[in-house]
């Protein structure tokens, strides 16, 4: 048995902050990350973002986040299976124990897949570095490739692939790309940039069944017509992988429901990034499945568990690059909300703020416009003093 003071369960950008957190304060104590992935951590949005638009951005020096500078001891492809709190361990799918002092629940979430296709080289969930290994063999070679699924995931890697030579379709339910986020004018101006691009748009449509072999991948669509290609880009979002939690009897709601400080019901276990159910300064409880929160949320537990016993006051924003476009957000970014549209240029530049029934807002997208997070952020804690004519102008795009 290896026992750490400090053992972070999952790998990605949050066992990074959380290692260089607990470094800030502890620049010993033994820090161990069990990880069902092959990699070390890296920055996962470059896997849909720059990777694909930015020749020099090369993973060495821009994605991989050399997280051994921290001295973490790696253990890579292993998936942990069970948590015992009364001995302080965990064990393994390789039948190995590890002993903790304090632990850190960061496994994040699994892909939702489509019915009746399993994750093969050609039918890629796009979570992990492996995923975008196999896909940049299909998108260099020209492929065929089908995007299912009109979330981040879906438009970015649409746009990505289909400026790096494949044919792409794109599958998506919404009748509009981006409806379900834009309001009617901004969706259809980003729909237009899709079809620019010669993109193969299969709107209001869903997948019913698919066929794969060794040659390629066959999907039926809930219309009846079928879509051939050499691979499919499954971008249906994720559910957070919190069954480990549950079984070891910690309270799971939405995520793994955490305090202020990022504590759950054991005072050594801790949880953060897409699996943390927190209550956020501004917008109450939450979870949030983006890098902002992965990055600080991440970094606060590797400091509380080093024994700071800070609250994590951070509201997490989240962005978007597509093509030529792109946007940062902070709350609630969703077309079940009114808008009020402040444009410097429509659908260029410009600020969309949403809006519940009671003309609160819950949420701001700034779109083409950079460095106004906090602005936003400011907007949302005082959303209850603000009226809807005091928004224009309010965030100078």
């Amino acid at each position: 048995m290896t026992d750490f003071r400090y053992l972070i369960v999952g790998g990605g950008m949050v066992a990074d902050s959380a290692a260089r957190g607990i470094r800030e304060l502890d620049a010993d104590g033994s820090i161990g990350i069990i990880s069902e992935d092959v990699d070390r951590p890296y920055a996962r949005p470059a896997l849909s973002k720059k990777l694909w638009t930015d020749p020099e951005f090369s993973w060495d020096e821009k994605v991989d986040l050399h997280t051994e500078e921290t001295g973490a001891t790696f253990v890579l492809g292993t998936r942990v299976t069970s948590i015992d709190r009364d001995a302080k361990t965990v064990t393994t799918d390789q039948g190995d124990t590890h002993g903790y002092e304090r632990l850190l629940i960061a496994t994040g979430g699994k892909p939702r897949g489509l019915d009746g296709l399993e994750p093969s080289d050609r039918v890629l969930d796009y979570r992990s570095a492996a995923d975008y290994r196999k896909l940049r063999e299909f998108a260099d070679a020209g492929a065929h490739v089908v995007v299912v699924g009109g979330g981040y995931i879906g438009t970015e890697i649409t746009a990505g692939i289909s400026q790096n030579g494949a044919e792409v379709t794109f599958v998506d339910p919404d009748e509009v790309v981006g409806g379900r986020m834009f309001p009617d004018d901004l969706a259809r101006a980003f729909q237009q940039r899709f079809v620019d691009a010669g993109v193969d748009l299969r709107l209001g449509r869903r997948v019913e069944s698919g066929t794969q072999t060794a040659d390629g991948v066959v999907l039926t669509l809930d219309d009846g017509s079928t879509v051939e290609a050499d691979a499919v880009v499954v971008g249906l979002g994720i559910e957070p992988v919190t069954q480990l939690a549950t079984d070891a009897g910690l309270t799971v709601r939405d995520g793994i429901l955490v305090s202020s400080t990022l504590r759950t019901d054991d005072e050594s276990v801790f949880a953060a990034g897409d699996v943390a159910e927190y209550p956020d300064r501004i917008l109450g409880t939450r979870r949030v499945e983006h890098v902002d929160n992965a990055q600080q949320q991440g970094r606060q537990a590797g400091r509380n568990l080093a024994d700071a016993d800070e609250t994590y006051d951070h509201t997490p924003m989240f962005y978007s690059d597509v093509f030529d476009m792109g946007y940062e957000a902070v709350g609630q970014v969703t077309s079940s909300l009114h808008t009020v549209e402040d444009w410097r240029e429509p659908t260029v530049t410009g600020v969309v703020y949403y809006l519940d029934d009671d003309q609160v807002v819950k949420g701001v997208l700034l779109w083409n416009v950079w460095d106004k997070t906090d602005e936003a952020r400011k907007v949302l804690a005082d959303a209850h003093s603000l009226t809807p004519d005091m928004l224009i102008g309010r965030i100078q795009p």
